[in-house]
């Protein structure tokens, strides 16, 4: 499949009457085995991105050069239609996530969100109407592609100590007035908060799982709540990254290599390539 159908596929996705998952690959590697199983589309992980390469996620540590080749390697390593976590559109004017949005396109991807938070500890989240037209600015020009592109526009108040549910909503509805695809809200732990937002707003409602501690619901019971397509973020990643800690305690803490009782074989891991 080209692009254009690629996008189209993805478009359809958020539609369905049961919400879907998206799988979050953080290279070529993890796309390829996500590809081998039953996912539908992916979407790339910038903290496991980071995580990657050895940095630490939150502090703009990877470029917007690094992200989009990370993203292009995943698309030519996948059937799938591909996605990117763009992070805040890697500069703060509405400029900057205007042209992410039409670089990400450059690179293959079909889908992309942009989140209002600055990276600024000390001032996490942009003032509301600043928010609000950097979404604007990213929806245009994701509507001047030729093909649908699926602008996720992420309010990111819960994952920088702001549980503020009104505010929360108030941003997403005017980011789905400005022109987002999709809307997100990562962080959100109650049922009735997340059914909620569901409620609130008329375009699909992506929702993050997978957080340490955070609700142990079923796809099926997010369906129910309202939820259109469902993530795990650096979720697989970190999964990763905690078996591999664990192999690599025991063999310097212990001397012992029992870890590899749990491994898959190479023949295994070489079928998914």
């Amino acid at each position: 499949m080209n692009q254009s159908e690629k996008a189209v596929i993805f478009e359809a996705l958020h539609q369905r009457k049961q919400p879907f998952v998206i799988g979050n690959p953080w290279d070529a590697g993890s796309a390829r085995i996500l590809t081998s199983l039953k996912y539908e589309a992916l979407s790339t992980t910038s903290a496991g991105l980071a995580f990657s390469l050895g940095l630490k996620d939150g502090t703009a540590a990877v470029s917007r050069a690094e992200a989009l080749a990370n993203a292009k390697n995943i698309v030519e390593a996948t059937s799938l239609p591909v996605a990117a976590d763009l992070e805040n559109g890697y500069g703060h004017a509405p400029e900057n996530a205007a042209e992410t949005i039409r670089m990400a396109a450059e690179v293959g991807l079909v889908g992309g969100s942009i989140e209002d938070a600055t990276g600024d500890v000390a001032k996490p989240i942009y003032d509301f109407d600043h928010a609000v037209e950097r979404i604007a600015a990213a929806a245009e020009a994701a509507k001047a592609l030729p093909f649908p592109f699926m602008l996720v526009a992420r309010a990111e108040n819960y994952l920088h100590g702001r549980p503020d549910l009104d505010d929360t909503i108030k941003r997403l509805q005017a980011f789905e007035k400005a022109g987002a695809a999709v809307l997100y809200a990562p962080g959100l732990t109650r049922p009735e908060d997340i059914q909620t937002v569901c409620a609130s707003i008329s375009k699909p409602v992506n929702v993050l799982m997978g957080l340490k501690g955070g609700p142990r619901l079923t796809v099926q019971q997010l369906g129910e709540l309202g939820v259109r397509r469902v993530s795990v973020g650096s979720g697989f990643s970190r999964a990763g990254l905690t078996a591999f800690l664990h192999a690599a305690r025991e063999v310097i803490d212990d001397g012992t290599f029992g870890f590899a009782d749990e491994t898959l074989y190479i023949s295994e891991l070489t079928e998914m390539f």
